[in-house]
């Protein structure tokens, strides 16, 4: 049986939507715990009672510090304790990374944890890597995201050897700002597969299966894609909707539709990896439907599955003179 601790406090939506979405997800050897107030309806799933809650404007490390028995902490440390295998949260991102970085601590060799985020690209999913854990980063930290990045896609997407962009305002290499212009050439003489610079434009055409950047560009880049994607799968429902002509192309076009909101639907993944510390994170979205929260925490088992924590553990010191 996988156990997966939730955080049943955290998110926009409430515990009702975290609830549900745990409900859905439960089954086939996946018991999701919850961490959260005893008065929380947990509709039969196992609760851990917790007094506290970290609010997503909250400084994480203060967080931390004083909010010991917060449904996010609790829920990091069930982990650290080995009472689950895997943890949850669609709330306080900085405040989950700060309790990572204290009860899981980092993998040996790791600098900096970094948010892998898949991306429903048209070529197949690729994985962008940093997503918003480190909005100030170092050309040799982008170096190791990199790093994380491939053997994440080696593992968990089967690819033999991944291709890794840098993401940039160009994709001549000598364009960028300072950052990007040292990460390029410490990436260049790595021996990863690196295939130079991607634009903002290529990252849905699939770029490359690792496209790297710093924590602020990626967060930046990661929320326009999923705005962008929303607004025009909910614009072509509209315009569906919109005549009776277009009502009944609606239902010719129904089932391919239907393929490509799947695909592209950011609920669909439902969170992203935090790589590099000793116990498996996975970080929601903060605006997580139920639906949303039922594939993060599906997302949790399949690393447990895939033992993302100790693979990685195990490929980076072969890539040792990388980091």
């Amino acid at each position: 049986m996988t156990r997966i601790a939730v955080d049943a406090m955290g998110g926009d939506r409430g515990p009702e939507a975290v609830v549900d979405g745990a409900l859905a997800a439960r089954g086939d050897g996946l018991e999701p715990i919850l961490f959260g107030s005893a008065s929380l309806d947990a509709k039969g799933l196992e609760l851990w009672p917790t007094t506290q809650v970290v609010a997503m404007r909250e400084k994480p490390a203060d967080a931390f510090r004083e909010k010991a028995d917060s449904s996010l902490v609790r829920a990091v440390k069930a982990v650290a304790d080995g009472e689950a295998d895997a943890v949850v949260s669609a709330g306080n991102t900085g405040a989950m990374l700060a309790a990572g970085l204290v009860l899981l601590r980092r993998v040996p060799g790791v600098r900096r944890p970094a948010i892998a985020v898949p991306i429903p690209a048209r070529q197949g999913p690729s994985v962008l890597v940093d997503a918003g854990a480190n909005a100030d980063c170092r050309a040799e930290h982008l170096l190791q995201f990199a790093t994380m990045g491939a053997v994440f896609a080696e593992e968990m997407l089967e690819i033999a050897r991944p291709q890794v962009r840098l993401l940039s305002i160009g994709v001549e290499p000598e364009k960028g700002n300072q950052l990007t212009l040292e990460a390029h050439a410490l990436l260049a003489a790595s021996d990863l597969d690196f295939r130079g610079n991607a634009e903002g434009r290529d990252i849905l055409e699939g770029a490359a299966d690792v496209l790297v950047t710093d924590g602020f560009t990626g967060n930046v880049a990661l929320k326009a894609v999923e705005g962008t994607i929303r607004t025009l799968l909910d614009s072509l429902r509209e315009e569906i909707t919109a005549s009776s002509a277009g009502t009944v192309g609606g239902l010719l076009i129904r089932p391919a539709a239907r393929r490509l909101r799947k695909r592209l639907d950011p609920d669909t993944y439902g969170g992203a990896y935090l790589l590099g510390l000793r116990g498996l994170v996975v970080i929601a979205h903060g605006n997580s439907s139920a639906t949303a929260i039922a594939n993060a925490i599906r997302l949790a088992a399949r690393g447990v599955d895939h033992d993302v924590v100790g693979r990685l553990a195990a490929r980076l010191p072969q890539r040792a003179q990388l980091v």
